[in-house]
């Protein structure tokens, strides 16, 4: 299959070098021919990863090409539901390649994009790799690794002229993106701080050693952490449905700060109007040791806050906005103008989450002078960008400042102190902190 598509794509970016993507118009066809379609290679393939193979390989102008995993199980699964799902609508059966090592996958000259959904240690390093390849990328949060990881990231999509989609899906859903607009046309007054509820921060691994089945390829699980032994909390062999436990240790993830923090502190930085700049001074919780407290301060003195509570909260001079998955509150005053929470008495009002966020736009949104990016579905707003080469919703610039916000936090909880951010330079300044901290030790031969 020829893939002529790319070729025009290269010369169409070569030619807007000058005003990256904004080309004038859409480059494929309303219906999209086989040899026309976006070939894809997908990178980890569990249970993340199987969610958005079927959503992406179900999407007409996208043709799933190879997989790869470092589970034998979970590769030939993956590779047997892609060629069983082609063989079902007429192609010839086979046709899925499935490699053990993503830099198989990367360098076939017939891959236009790749989806990423491995541990975090390693998203930088493939999304780098396939930056520099000339794909385009999909990749789950949080983006990166450590604050390092995400600058390069954000320099190389742009330096590559490609196009990044963070899985950072909440700013496809509607009520994130009216809880936002409300905060940000003042509807609530002037913001004067927010919450965001997540769990722990990151932990150090120290997991007792277990016997490993044949068919794991532990050595490139590992990657560019410091080597340890085996242990099914790290990788479950096979096609386990559920989210495996790696996240909460600080060699591969960085807790709940940057698994469900990567979501809400997103949503934060949003309805802030911060996703081109991020806070200047992070504090610990006052009390040492604690695991809520913690907080991010920007330049205009508003503040995010790590507590419990209802997923993202935005207090105001004249009100309130609640917002979470299927749940959001408007509240001015004393007046609660719209409010579902999934509770029994919300549901015996026979409304919903919809309905109020729509009361909510219909009152307060409908002249609005700031309106913010609207998309609808993320994983077609993705392949929207490719095709015109726009930026996504979740680009590298949100993505990337959104996780260095999550891995700030988690420094002011490992060494309880205050720190002060330059955003602009993506430095540490005044002293505080350690240049260290912004990094790793990478076992080789992986670096970033």
């Amino acid at each position: 299959m020829t893939f002529s598509r790319r070729t025009f794509l290269k010369r169409a970016a070569a030619s807007a070098a000058v005003t990256p993507f904004l080309l004038p118009s859409r480059i494929w066809a309303a219906e999209t021919s086989p040899n026309a379609r976006l070939a894809m290679g997908f990178i980890g393939m569990g249970t993340q990863n199987r969610g958005l193979l079927g959503g992406f390989m179900n999407n007409a102008d996208v043709q799933v090409l190879a997989v790869c995993d470092v589970d034998t199980t979970r590769r030939e699964a993956a590779k047997k539901r892609v060629d069983d799902f082609y063989s079902s609508q007429g192609a010839a059966s086979g046709q899925c390649a499935a490699y053990n090592d993503f830099r198989q996958l990367i360098e076939r000259k017939d891959i236009d994009a790749v989806c990423i959904a491995t541990p975090d240690h390693w998203h930088a390093i493939i999304t780098l790799a396939a930056l520099r390849a000339g794909k385009d990328v999909y990749c789950e949060k949080p983006l990166t690794h450590n604050i390092h990881e995400a600058i390069e990231v954000i320099r190389a999509v742009d330096a590559n002229q490609r196009v990044l989609q963070t899985g950072s899906m909440q700013r496809s859903s509607k009520e994130f993106r009216i809880a936002c607009e409300l905060v940000q046309n003042g509807v609530i007054g002037k913001l004067e701080r927010a919450e965001c509820s997540f769990g722990d921060p990151g932990i150090p691994c120290e997991l007792p050693e277990e016997e490993m089945e044949p068919g794991l390829d532990w050595n490139m699980w590992v990657g560019p952490a410091a080597m340890r032994p085996y242990n099914s909390v790290l990788s479950p062999r096979g096609e386990h449905k559920h989210f495996p436990n790696w996240r909460a240790f600080r060699e591969f993830g960085g807790g709940m700060v940057t698994d469900w923090g990567a979501h809400h502190l997103d949503i934060a930085q949003w309805g802030l109007g911060m996703d081109d700049s991020g806070p200047v001074e992070v504090l610990p919780p006052e009390t040492p040791g604690d695991k809520r407290g913690a907080k991010l301060v920007y330049a205009n003195g508003v503040t995010v806050e790590h507590k419990n509570g209802f997923g993202v909260h935005f207090y105001g001079t004249e009100g309130e906005v609640q917002v979470n998955r299927g749940k959001f509150t408007l509240k001015r005053g004393d007046q609660m103008i719209a409010s579902w929470t999934g509770s029994d008495e919300d549901k015996e009002k026979k409304t919903s989450c919809a309905a109020q966020v729509q009361i909510a736009e219909r009152e307060f949104l409908q002249d609005a002078k700031i309106k913010l990016y609207d998309s609808k579905n993320h994983l077609g707003n993705f392949l929207d960008c490719v095709k015109e080469r726009k930026k996504p919703v979740t680009s590298e610039q949100e993505g990337g400042r959104t996780v260095i916000c999550c891995h700030l936090m988690n420094q002011a909880y490992y060494h309880g102190q205050k720190l002060k951010w330059n955003p602009k330079d993506f430095a540490f300044v005044d002293g505080t902190g350690d240049p260290a901290w912004l990094t790793r030790d990478y076992r080789g031969p992986w670096s970033v």
